[in-house]
């Protein structure tokens, strides 16, 4: 198959002055062609995001990519890594156990904290490929990860309520056989283990110039650096709380908790019977064991800076599978493509419950042994269909056109338990079970969206966009409480979960329209005005009776207004420009936005029994500025940057917005920074008569973030911070050796954390832990060594 590449230029210089005004966005992260000293420039990279294939300087949407070179260099492993180089765009790092929050130009009203779901926050789209999955991926064997920043809902549809990141894997290579295995260790401060990486890639024609296999595997250890001082030795017997002196009767210290192990792995085959078609078929698979959270209790339970106050170990393991086949067919007028993805996702993990039933005061902190911990299994099947047309004329006119199926199907069940007590209060209940729940809900999307292009003339181009879709969501759930059933007469084994079945449907539809204006050959200005949208559906909780609300007790059930969803909308309107500058040897980029969100959905829990619910509230707005740039300096200096100011606050007064506290327009919104700063430098020498070394420094700084909406019911502000990284690359002819530190200085961060000051209190003598805060990683040291075989 052969891509047509649509308008590319060779740019030359020219100074602007236009040009230099205006400048405000996204650098594309590029590598360095070192050709010759007489011909250094940056080099360009084409991306798909626009479901056509550009450079990304020349597409007048607000894109940016980073390269497989700048994903090895900045040693860029993850999402949380991948935000630091993109402005706008923030993960909030809460360890690897659950998945980190998303947020894109501030987007985002949740109180931080872990989100229980498998869907980074729900309002950034996430691919691996052509198929949309949310993945935090331990990234290999990458081409680039491209992030498009504000709402992209004509192409990417629900969930890129405030952007897409795409991470696009390398494609077999049809004549080059090759191999690279590559390992390290490392260590990190503050724990007593090591951590090591290894991996493997092959990639090896099975027909020349037909039909390719390429696969890779990594196994990541990180050691952890937690320590989990205070570990019940058997629950349910063993005081929680116990004295000094009895601490070794009692607890116990589990070091380095917050550990984790996970393999990743990627096989592909690519088929190109003719010039004009191309099969990928694609397995991807990544399972994680996580043993704890990286969360301490020195404010709610005096422990050290590397400590939780957590009773139970709280381990949790993730496996992701995506099985996808992606073909194109060129028709001449236009390319067909169609993108077929099947996923599965599990979840299995334990948690520390008793911080929630002591908050309850249900009278189980008269135990003096109490100690409670829940079970939670989770189950996602994805099924994906995505057809589209998208023209390869060379004229003025362009268009895409396409059709889109999703259909996602979870199962999960939560089980809580509390030893000791049904012996306590003399109730026969063997399994210990004291609260029960099952989900099972399946939720189709359906869509048909498109582009017209226009090339007014050849400086000015004007692309309308349009996406209309339906969904429908069926949801059943349930709760017991066999404790209280057995209690109250119930047999010893029973299990009777209040099946609950709600469902819900919609329509709707959403607009584009992009402005590109090439100031010369080397400048590019643009508007956007898109829209975006999350779909909405209904909180399953069986709808409270007369008799709740008269005895509400530990009644598990929902008031009219909190059983239904409706979908949330963004609509952006921005102005950017791409510039090239001193002969391809600089790049500057930048973007001014304004958002209004409306609808906006909200974590909460329903009134009676605390169940976890989405509701929504009513609207903010987000306004800002992007800047990114790239430069080569000479003498084999490099350097880039970024920065983003976002100004993100709700825009109505808001009725028990916030765990029951009001909250009024011009409130921030938690979650991100209003400032965030990137800044890295390269140097590029040879040594040992002709060895490349490649010295590489990286700086970013986060500004303070506020944990609740207007710091409402005692949300607080985490204080800003810096981290910095540093490593060295030396390379023979098919080897690598590189030493690195990450957060270089030893920074102790505050990026997180879990319920409120409110929550730091006793109950019957019992200190309740349920606030903690989420650190950083501290320093880590390592070297990794890489050996390439092929032709």
């Amino acid at each position: 198959m052969t891509h047509k590449i649509h308008k590319i230029h060779k740019r030359a210089f020219s100074y602007s002055a236009i040009a230099l005004a205006v400048s405000v966005n996204l650098l594309p992260n590029v590598a360095v062609a070192q050709e010759n000293s007489a011909e250094v420039g940056i080099e360009k990279v084409l991306v798909t995001g626009t479901r056509r294939v550009n450079d990304v300087q020349d597409i007048p949407v607000n894109i940016m990519a980073l390269s497989a070179s700048q994903l090895e260099r900045d040693r860029v492993y993850d999402l949380v890594d991948v935000s630091k180089w993109v402005p706008g765009l923030t993960v909030v790092d809460q360890g690897g156990r659950t998945s980190n929050t998303i947020v894109v130009r501030g987007l985002n009203t949740d109180s931080l904290g872990p989100s229980g779901s498998n869907s980074g926050g729900g309002t950034v789209a996430t691919y691996l490929g052509e198929i949309p999955l949310y993945l935090d991926l331990k990234l290999t064997d990458m081409e680039r990860v491209e992030v498009l920043i504000g709402p992209q809902g004509t192409l990417y549809g629900a969930g890129a309520l405030g952007g897409a990141i795409r991470y696009i894997p390398k494609k077999a290579e049809l004549d080059l056989t090759s191999a690279k295995v590559y390992g390290g260790v490392n260590t990190v401060s503050h724990s007593d283990g090591t951590g090591n990486t290894f991996g493997a890639i092959v990639n090896f024609p099975l027909i020349d110039d037909t039909l390719a296999l390429r696969a890779s595997f990594q196994h990541y250890e990180n050691p952890g650096f937690i320590d989990y001082a205070y570990v019940v030795q058997e629950i349910g017997v063993s005081n929680p709380q116990p004295e000094d002196e009895d601490y070794d009767a009692n607890l116990k210290t589990v070091k380095d908790a917050n550990g984790e192990t996970a393999d990743t792995a990627k096989v592909s085959l690519r088929w190109t019977p003719t010039d004009d078609f191309e099969a990928n078929l694609n397995y991807y698979y990544q399972d994680q064991e996580v043993e704890g959270r990286s969360l301490v209790h020195q404010e709610s339970f005096n422990t050290g800076p590397y400590e939780s106050g957590l009773r139970v170990l709280e381990p949790n393991n993730l496996k992701n599978q995506l099985y996808s086949l992606e073909m194109s067919y060129d028709l001449g007028f236009a390319e067909l493509v169609s993108a077929t993805g099947f996923s599965q996702y599990d979840e299995i993990g334990q948690r520390d419950q008793t911080d929630l039933l002591l908050d309850f005061e249900y009278g189980y902190e008269s135990f003096p042994s109490f100690t409670a911990f829940t079970r939670e299994i989770q189950e996602e099947e994805t099924f994906t269909q995505e057809i589209r047309l998208v023209s390869s004329s060379d004229g003025p006119l362009s268009w895409i056109v396409g059709g889109f199926y999703n259909k996602f199907e979870t199962y999960a069940t939560s089980e809580e338990f509390t030893p000791g007590i049904p012996e306590f209060y003399g109730i026969v209940r063997p399994d210990n079970l004291e609260y029960y729940s099952v989900l099972d809900s399946v939720q189709e999307e359906s869509a048909l969206f498109g582009e017209v292009g226009y090339e007014v003339t050849d400086q000015l181009t004007i692309t309308l966009g349009a996406r209309f879709y339906e969904y429908e969501t069926d949801v059943t759930q349930g709760f017991d409480l066999p404790l209280l059933d057995t209690l109250y007469g119930a047999p010893s084994d029973s299990l009777e979960p209040n099946l609950q079945s709600n469902g819900a449907s919609d329509d709707g539809s959403l607009f584009k329209v992009n402005v590109g204006y090439e100031v010369t050959n080397d400048a590019l200005v643009y508007f956007t005005a898109s829209e975006g949208y999350r779909i909405g559906g209904v909180n399953s909780v069986p709808p409270c009776t007369e008799e709740d609300l008269d005895n509400p007790g530990q009644a598990l059930c929902a008031e009219p207004d909190e059983i239904l969803i409706k979908p949330d909308e963004t609509k952006n309107y921005e102005i950017g420009l791409h510039s090239t500058w001193l002969n391809n040897k600089l790049i500057v980029n930048g973007s001014l936005f304004y958002i209004d969100w409306t609808d906006i959905q909200i974590s909460g829990v329903t009134e009676n029994g605390g169940l976890p619910i989405t509701q929504n509230g009513g609207k903010a707005k987000s306004q800002g500025i992007e800047l990114s740039w790239r430069a080569l300096l000479g003498s084999g200096w490099s350097t880039q940057g970024t920065y983003a100011y976002t100004n993100a606050e709700l825009a109505t007064d808001e009725l028990d917005f916030v765990d029951g506290d009001d909250a009024f327009s011009g409130d921030r919104l938690p979650g991100s920074p209003e400032h965030s700063l990137s800044l890295g430098a390269t140097y590029e020498t040879e040594v040992f008569d002709g060895m490349p070394l490649l010295v590489n420094y990286g700086l970013t700084y986060t500004g303070d973030v506020y944990t609740r909406v207007g710091l409402r019911d005692f949300g607080e502000v985490l204080p800003s911070y810096t981290l910095h990284n540093l490593s060295m690359t030396l390379s023979g002819d098919v080897w690598d050796v590189t030493l690195y530190a990450k957060n270089l200085f030893d920074k102790y961060a505050i990026t997180s954390t879990r319920s409120g000051r409110e929550d730091i209190r006793e109950v019957a003598g019992f200190d309740v832990r349920s606030y903690g805060r989420y650190i950083n990683q501290p320093r880590t040291v390592g070297v990794e060594f890489t050996y390439n075989f092929g032709d």
